[in-house]
């Protein structure tokens, strides 16, 4: 199916490797013109080498470098008409035993660089009248994970951001959601499971997603048959997530 993007800008964060780089993977794929950015130029390049694409160095862990990756994508791309939002997530910890001085940082890093990097998007999205902005978050935002206090607290005021958002800019044409991903098999999740591999026995569809299963529906969510799907919190899981809501 054509996705109805070809020649589209976009900027992708966080997409030297893992969901990240399959989401601008998918997006080229179908056409659009991509900057993805990363921590490491190296990496950076070498990823955006691979899928055609062009790269920049941002900290984003950082929200002045993150409005920056975002205005000089768009500068590079001469506008921009879809925004993958991504980043690193926080240090694990639980409520009790994580101190109050460590939250600035999460919140930096999974809150307010997700607040600059749309809205430094936004204004150029409605002038124009079509956008696109996913966010990639996580599942703690449905079902606070045990050990991720931070995480699943600047992530769930990310979330509210979005949603909020997305309720102000539809009428522009602009789109705004999130997706929630689940266990894939990336580079970071094969370090954190070890030589058993993931636990699947909350996973229905019995098996570890592919990067690219995630990515195809990052892009899904950017094209243009997707311009009423605007303000959700998609999980892309094999089914883990069993809530009514």
């Amino acid at each position: 199916m054509d996705l109805g993007i070809a020649g589209r800008r976009a900027a992708v964060a966080a997409a030297s490797a893992g969901l990240g780089f399959a989401s601008a993977e998918a997006l080229a794929a179908e056409g659009a013109e991509v900057v993805l950015c990363g921590s490491d130029d190296g990496r950076a390049r070498a990823a955006a080498e691979r899928i055609g694409a062009r790269h920049l160095v941002a900290d984003l862990t950082d929200p002045d470098a993150c409005e920056r990756f975002v205005v000089e994508a768009t500068a590079a791309l001469g506008g921009l008409d879809i925004l993958v939002v991504n980043g690193p997530g926080p240090t694990p910890g639980t409520a009790v035993d994580t101190p109050a001085s460590a939250y600035q940082a999460a919140l930096d890093a999974n809150l307010l660089s997700v607040v600059r990097m749309c809205l430094a998007a936004v204004p150029g999205m409605r002038a124009q009248g079509w956008g696109r902005i996913v966010a990639i978050t996580s599942l703690g935002v449905r079902q606070p994970y045990p050990n991720l206090v931070l995480s699943n607290t600047a992530r769930a005021g990310a979330t509210g951001f979005l949603r909020t958002l997305a309720t102000e800019v539809a009428a522009d044409g602009v789109t705004v959601n999130s997706v929630l991903p689940g266990l894939h098999d990336t580079a970071r999740l094969q370090k954190a499971s070890g030589p058993g591999g993931p636990d699947l026995t909350a996973v229905p569809a019995g098996r570890t997603g592919q990067a690219a299963d995630f990515g195809a529906v990052v892009a899904f969510l950017c094209s243009a048959q997707a311009s009423y799907l605007t303000g959700t919190t998609l999980p892309v899981d094999g089914g883990a997530h069993q809530g009514l809501l």
